[in-house]
């Protein structure tokens, strides 16, 4: 029979007080560095979906971190060397065994079905909502890469990476550089290119991050909730940079959605497509006096 001694009861002590400051710590460090160690949301609901599946796969990990490093520290401690001690000789537990490699099988079975749940969320457009922009100018286009959201309505933004910033195409011809405006609570739906090397758009609290290449288009979609504008504010802004090395500009190339009111929204489109019409008749109107003079 196996007797008491205070060793044992103190480490018992030791381990447990141990793992109870661990345990602490954990629970802290989460809330006072949210964001920190997951990735950025609350912008769209795509990005919601990444972040809830990454805290899932991150606190399932601590867990078996915890569980295997505390066992092992407990059996350091508990079965150290002492002077003429015999070791004891173990031989192997079947159960055992058997146990941990279908516990280990069975977190990664059930980590694999919450992802495979999460991933149509994350990729697959919802639909606009009641505030959002009535017709979406009433465009919607078929894509063999993206599935359109319920409802059919959209509004598509053509994203061009160039060196050094962003251009960005909307339905109506009308453009804008570095700044995206788009319109609260519609699904806003975009194709994302570039047009001479390898850049990477990613605005964190939107959602994925997608390489623009040449010669290739990607598909991603966002859609900012009506609540997110702050009250008294006239928009909301997310700020992005270009996350793949593009050149000596790089750093530079910085990117920038603003989710403004549906009827903000469709002012700033209608006076954005006037002031570029206006700008080309004026350089068309200019372009005569830079002709090169005729050689005598």
């Amino acid at each position: 029979m196996r007797q008491w001694s205070p060793d044992s009861s103190r480490l018992r002590a030791f381990v447990f007080l141990l793992a109870a400051v661990l345990a602490t710590l954990l629970v802290f460090a989460a809330s006072a560095f949210a964001g920190a160690f997951t990735p950025e949301s609350g912008g769209s609901p795509n990005a919601d979906k990444i972040d809830t599946l990454y805290k899932i796969v991150l606190y399932a990990s601590i867990v078996v971190f915890v569980g295997v490093e505390g066992t092992l520290l407990y059996s350091v401690l508990r079965f150290r060397a002492r002077k003429g001690r015999v070791a004891a000789q173990i031989r192997g537990n079947t159960t055992l065994e058997i146990g941990w490699t279908l516990g280990a099988a069975l977190i990664l079975v059930v980590i694999t079905a919450v992802t495979f749940a999460y991933l149509p969320g994350i990729r697959n457009p919802e639909r606009s909502g009641a505030k959002g922009l009535p017709s979406a100018n009433g465009v919607a286009y078929a894509s063999v890469d993206q599935a359109s959201p319920p409802g059919g309505k959209q509004l598509k933004i053509k994203v061009n990476g160039q060196q050094f910033v962003w251009r960005y195409a909307y339905p109506n011809k009308a453009f804008a550089y570095e700044t995206m405006i788009v319109p609260v609570d519609t699904t806003v739906t975009l194709d994302i290119k570039s047009q001479d090397v390898d850049h990477s758009w990613w605005i964190p609290k939107l959602g994925p991050k997608f390489d623009a290449v040449p010669g290739y288009v990607n598909h991603t979609w966002f859609k900012v909730p009506a609540s997110q504008i702050p009250k008294g504010q006239s928009g909301v802004t997310f700020r992005g940079q270009c996350t793949e090395l593009c050149g000596y500009g790089h750093a530079n190339m910085v990117a920038r959605v603003r989710a403004v009111p549906v009827d903000r929204y469709e002012q700033w489109l209608a006076s954005q497509k006037q002031n570029i019409a206006e700008a080309n008749k004026g350089a068309a109107q200019e372009r005569p006096r830079f002709q090169p003079i005729p050689s005598p």
